[in-house]
């Protein structure tokens, strides 16, 4: 289960817009074999049992999490579609009010809106999902369909402690909490007691060496230390930070993390982020006063130095009670339509239309010294950056319409030099120099390690036989072939020209017995261009002038390769790199005249990949990968056997992930027989030739993406 706790307003508004835009993303695109059929729900007590249905059995359950702000439950079903034909499924149940189904690439996400913050739990029967929402707010208990529960109170209850408390740093400054929470039922009530941050763990034990205060001021965020302690059967973290900030909860399974952000100040307003007021509390109870009246009395007591335009007039009636000062000036101006300016310790208050006016009339005084103002040229010298990148900034040739220059502003670049001359106002040329500073900076270079695995495992068995018959009587002046009856007789052999060679009919040559004689031509075949082991064995007469001839033959193999092709490329970030290693083979081709002319096919292992660093450190690769061979030739000339992976992949700096993998199994058996006399028992492997082959290939591709510091090469 993941929990969000929202703290604020601002971190609310940015969580419901997580929830509403969270399943827009997604790096692969997967099958959906599930599907949502319908979804339930009846009331058990002060219990709400809801039951989702699926058109095939669940596995485990679908990873959830809650807000609190607005009260929200999700569940994300992975690898599964909507069926229901419904966006959204009015329930009006308890403090549950509708249900809504949100489908997109390879997952759905329910979305159940309450009235308030509940826990839940889920269980799964078959294919379908029961989830029990508690209506008292305590930890909810999964429950099976008929609303029993599903694990019997048998179980004896150990208490369970917090596993591990961790600190880190944002890259925005911001500091984060992080807690190892024994499981993901542990109810958690974050909340802002002043400026201090009060965390409760209810009924979890604390282990000793986590029982202490951290100092993190060090790490230069708005928490200054976490302190944490057993109170009773829970435990409290107290978080101090410092300065203006707004805090936020969020929990993913057994992971709680706490963030405390940093807020810029804006001394045109009263109140900053979430901090509300921070003046002392007085009371007021007037009846038609001056507003300046009231504005010297709100000075006197805040010790402010407020200066109130002539425009601030009339009166005004307020009872307010025990109430912060700065609420009370808020609420004032707020009345009389003012506004306030703050320089340095002195608050200037008039009406907003006065101030309004006033800033405008700045800015246009400004506009028209900066037509006036002297002008400078300088030039400004380009390490990483090419000068002509700069000519969309400046407008170079109408290149772009979004000038930073001032109207009398130019510029020159110099491609040679890789410089840029810049004529203008000193404060353009200052803005331009902060402009040059942020850009032209060397970008990070990434090192890309692609490791293609190619394991194959092959057998093979073929057996095969010859058998054949010869009679030399006639040749050797005696009768050819068996006495039928009377005068009649009849030759057996191989084929016609054999018969005829017995009989005298054909002439005899030296070639003529072998395969003339043979009754079964049915060898097993090569393989790897090996040649079959053979046994012959011939029967024959005591005269050696009638044989019976028998060859078996048989060969196996056996055999597992691995191929590892490591290709490897460093680039910059966000440009495209490639890498190619291989041959071209050459093939004749005919042209319209008749002529002939060679082409050329590639043959080659190839990389192409862009990176892109995230700002939280990872690395989104995309990625091409093709593994070709050469394959059997053809008419049109050779076969190019392709592999390829083409994907886009967040990967975590250093690490490796799978691209994909292509696994294939040939499995084939083969006969040739004589007919009838091949399918005999026993006898009939004299009349056939057999041959088997179960092989299997599988190709896998890992990547593993680097950033290089300043000193790591490429090794």
């Amino acid at each position: 289960m993941i929990t969000l706790i929202n703290a604020s307003k601002r971190s609310a508004v940015f969580l419901k817009l997580c929830l509403t835009g969270l399943l827009s993303l997604s790096a692969i695109a997967n099958a959906q074999s599930n599907s949502i059929e319908s979804i339930t729900a009846n009331q058990q007590g002060i219990n709400i049992i809801i039951k989702i249905a699926l058109k095939n059995p669940v596995g485990k359950s679908p990873i959830g999490f809650s807000v609190s702000n607005p009260a929200r439950i999700a569940l994300d079903f992975a690898d599964t579609s909507n069926a229901t034909g419904k966006s959204s499924i009015d329930m009006g149940m308890g403090d549950l009010r509708n249900v809504n189904v949100v489908e997109a690439t390879g997952r759905s996400r329910l979305v159940f809106n309450l009235n308030k913050p509940l826990n839940y739990a889920t269980t799964v029967e078959g294919n379908v999902v029961v989830m029990t929402i508690d209506g008292s707010g305590g930890i909810a208990t999964a429950v099976n369909s008929i609303g029993l529960p599903v694990a019997p109170a048998a179980v004896v209850q150990v208490k369970q402690n917090l596993k591990d408390i961790d600190f880190r740093r944002g890259v925005q400054g911001e500091g984060r909490v992080v807690i190892d929470l024994p499981s993901n039922q542990v109810a958690v009530d974050v909340r802002q007691q002043g400026q201090k941050i009060v965390v409760d763990f209810m009924k979890v034990g604390l282990p000793s060496v986590l029982s202490r205060r951290l100092d993190v001021a060090d790490f230069g965020s708005p928490v200054q230390t976490v302190t944490t302690t057993q109170q009773g059967e829970n435990v409290r973290m107290l978080i101090e930070p410092k300065g203006l900030w707004e805090h936020s909860a969020y929990q993913s399974d057994t992971q709680l993390v706490i963030e405390v952000k940093p807020i810029k100040e804006d001394p045109n307003k009263l109140t900053q982020g979430t901090q509300g007021y921070r003046g002392e509390r007085l009371s007021f109870n007037f009846q038609n006063i001056e507003v300046r009246a009231l504005l010297q009395i709100i000075a006197e007591f805040s010790g402010l130095n407020i200066i109130a335009s002539d425009t601030v007039t009339g009166n005004s009636t307020l009872r307010l009670k025990d109430v912060p000062w700065d609420q009370a000036l808020d609420v004032l101006m707020q009345t009389k339509g003012l506004d306030m300016r703050k320089n340095g310790s002195v608050m200037w208050i008039a009406p907003k239309d006065e101030l309004l006016t006033k800033e405008k009339l700045e800015l246009e005084q400004k506009a028209q010294i900066a037509e006036l103002e002297p002008m400078r040229t300088e030039s400004f010298q380009l390490n990483y950056q090419k000068a002509e990148a700069f000519k969309l900034v400046f407008g170079v040739d109408g290149a772009s319409t979004n000038r930073i220059l001032s109207k009398r502003g130019s510029t020159v670049i110099e491609p040679r030099t890789n410089q840029l001359f810049v004529t203008d106002i000193p404060s353009k040329l200052e803005e331009i120099r902060k402009l040059i500073q942020k850009t032209d900076i060397a970008s990070k270079q990434v090192l890309i390690e692609a490791r293609i695995v190619e394991a194959d495992d092959q057998f093979n068995r073929n057996l095969g036989a010859k058998l054949g018959f010869l009679d030399l009587r006639n040749s050797r002046g005696g009768d050819a072939g068996y006495q039928i009856s009377g005068n009649q007789r009849g030759a057996v052999t191989g084929n016609y020209l054999g018969v005829g060679e017995q009989t005298g009919q054909a002439k005899v040559t030296d070639g003529s017995y072998a395969p003339n004689t043979q009754f079964v031509n049915l060898p097993a075949a090569g393989l790897n261009g090996l040649n079959p082991g053979s046994l012959a064995v011939s029967l024959f007469s005591a005269a050696a002038n009638r044989f019976l001839n028998l060859e078996l033959s048989a060969l196996e193999a056996d055999g597992t390769g691995k191929i590892i092709s490591s290709p490897r490329i460093v680039t910059a970030d966000q440009l495209p790199a490639h890498i190619e290693q291989g041959t071209e083979i050459p093939y004749q081709v005919s042209t319209s005249s008749g002529a002939t002319s060679i082409s050329f096919r590639k043959a080659t292992l190839s990389l192409d990949v862009t990176p892109q660093i995230t700002p939280d450190g990872n690395i989104i690769l995309n990625v091409d990968v093709h593994k070709d061979s050469r394959g059997e030739d053809t008419r049109g000339g050779p076969v190019i056997n392709t592999k390829q992976v083409k994907t886009m992949v967040l990967v975590e700096n250093g690490g490796t992930v799978v691209l994909g993998g292509i696994y294939t199994q040939e499995e084939r058996d083969d006969i040739a027989k004589v007919p009838f006399f091949g399918d005999l028992p026993l006898v009939g492997y004299l009349f056939k030739t057999t041959a088997k082959k179960n092989n299997k290939t599988e190709l896998l591709v890992f990547i593993t993406p680097k950033v290089l510091t300043d000193k790591l090469t490429a090794k």
